[in-house]
């Protein structure tokens, strides 16, 4: 049985906090895979900051609602079925979406789960405890511009099915 790969998303969020409750999304980022069309959603016009005090006061809020609508068109036009949710570090980058998603539109188009880079590594290494020596293999820098981490992500997901470690 060969490996199905279809309707895969790399995500990516930029937040103020480490979680909905506490902090705020700031933006994300998302590449379709294999096509690697993008998508960004910025819902403020600044920054996260290092200094929690700065982050606090971020300006130029846009319309959540609409930016959500956004994404859920551009996944649907960029999909052939049910999308999945790829990530990094989806226990972070997953609340972020699902809580937008149901929050702004009281749905979410990815259902109720996301796959995990690192778990697809560790397997294919055979060894659940390495989950973080495949970041070496992201091309387009992770800068947290969060299409860009998204990309390399994207990348190195290509460059393990390739057969690189």
């Amino acid at each position: 049985m060969g490996l199905i790969l279809k309707n895969l998303f790399f995500v990516d969020c930029e937040a103020t906090g480490q979680a909905p409750c506490v902090g705020e999304l700031t933006e994300f980022g998302a590449v379709a895979y294999p096509s690697r069309n993008t998508f960004r959603g910025v819902l403020y016009d600044s920054r996260p900051s290092v200094n929690p005090v700065l982050s606090q006061k971020l300006g130029g809020k846009k319309d959540a609602k609409k930016v959500f609508e956004d994404f859920e068109k551009w996944i649907l036009e960029n999909t052939e079925g049910h999308p999945v949710f790829v990530s990094d570090n989806n226990g972070f980058d997953w609340q972020w979406i699902n809580e937008g998603f149901w929050k702004h539109l009281s749905r979410n188009p990815f259902g109720h789960s996301s796959r995990r880079i690192s778990d697809f590594y560790a397997g294919l290494m055979g060894d659940f405890s390495n989950s973080q020596k495949w970041k070496h293999l992201r091309i387009t820098p992770h800068d947290h511009n969060p299409v860009n981490d998204a990309m390399g992500n994207l990348e190195s997901f290509q460059r393990l099915l390739d057969g690189e470690r």
